[in-house]
């Protein structure tokens, strides 16, 4: 009998065979296989997926009935992990009544969900589109390329989950909580800082690809953080977990990407591609506190910047994601671990 679970698994196997009799090329060997599965016995996860699944075939002018995402919310649970709050043990937060802490934790999944869709629209579909533009001959490959527009479709259908999840938490809470009122993510702000900064369009284009190799190979930590939580709103959790799936593929694609771009760089622009990966790494574990204090702002906690500064200044407060595994391992596998300064003591890199 056919394991109706590993059924999407098989069919993209076959997809593959039959694409690529010969095995598959060079550029994509070693990435992984298949496509990513959820568990079929979680009512959540199989909700998110079907309402996805129904807005694509709608698209394609076929009916189908979404299932109520609504239904499955829970009011009772917080929408945002409190255990990762930087101030969180700090006394001004401690004496917050409980609706003031809920509406604090909804903004933190608000803006938690608007970083995740910056990240892959301002940062990783943009790099992977240059790539397919042809700013780098040596990357001309038919096979890499459809790997590319796919993971670029991926990042879309993620922004779309992260989308629909924020829109439940407005209905369900009943507060408006627009995106616009938050202010554009710290990543987003230091990639466009060094891009503007750039005089060079290659310094420009490996400051993009250098960028999106660390979110999509360091993202995997950053969902974690809501993936493996089981207090909070399952469709949160669920979310995120759905599309860590997808990143796990996609930060294979990435690290081939920024090993061959960088194999064949002079020595000037691989200096400087190195540099731009640990600005990215920097920028893109760094805790938000521009966008905390405007959700200080707009929830109205009274001695929250106060609050913010005082975690501010505690160096072991201002990292929100301390997991560097991933571009400590690409640096190993592109051989120029002894050429880059920085300090992996400030992290954790699992061996």
């Amino acid at each position: 009998m056919t394991d109706v679970r590993n059924a999407p698994v098989q069919e993209a196997q076959e997809a593959q065979e039959e694409e690529f009799p010969t095995g598959l090329p060079e550029e994509l060997r070693g990435l992984p296989e298949g496509v990513p599965r959820h568990d079929p016995d979680s009512q959540v996860e199989s909700a998110v997926i079907r309402r996805l699944v129904g807005n694509w075939h709608r698209r394609a002018t076929v009916k189908r009935e979404e299932p109520d995402l609504d239904e499955l919310f829970e009011l009772d649970r917080p929408d945002y992990p409190e255990r990762i709050l930087p101030f969180r043990d700090h006394p001004t937060y401690q004496a917050l009544d409980p609706e003031k802490k809920s509406q604090l934790l909804s903004w933190a999944w608000i803006a938690y969900n608007r970083h995740t869709i910056m990240a892959e629209q301002k940062v990783a579909n943009p790099a992977f589109a240059l790539v397919m533009e042809g700013e780098y001959p040596e990357l001309q490959d038919e096979a890499l390329n459809i790997s590319l527009a796919q993971a670029m479709v991926d990042e879309q259908y993620h922004t779309l989950m992260h989308l629909n999840a924020s829109a439940v938490t407005r209905r369900k809470r009943g507060r408006p909580m627009p995106d616009h009122e938050l202010p554009i993510s710290h990543t987003a702000r230091e990639h466009q800082r060094l891009r503007d900064g750039a005089d060079e369009r290659w310094q420009r284009s490996l400051t993009t690809l250098a960028f999106a190799t660390v979110s999509e190979i360091s993202i995997n930590a950053y969902l974690d953080l809501l993936a493996d939580d089981p207090d909070i709103q399952p469709i949160n959790s669920s979310t995120a977990k759905l599309h860590n799936r997808d990143e796990y593929c996609h930060a294979s694609i990435s690290a081939v990407l920024a090993e061959v771009v960088h194999d064949r760089l002079d020595e000037k622009k691989q200096r400087f591609f190195r540099d731009m990966l640990f600005e990215g790494l920097e920028a893109f574990v760094a805790t938000d506190y521009t966008t905390w204090h405007r959700i200080m702002d707009l929830v109205g906690v009274e001695g929250g910047h106060d609050m913010l500064h005082d975690c501010q200044a505690e160096q072991s407060r201002s990292r929100l994601v301390r997991d560097y595994t991933g571009l400590h391992t690409l640096i190993e596998r592109m051989g120029v671990q002894d050429l880059v300064e920085f300090d992996w003591s400030k992290s954790h890199v699992a061996r």
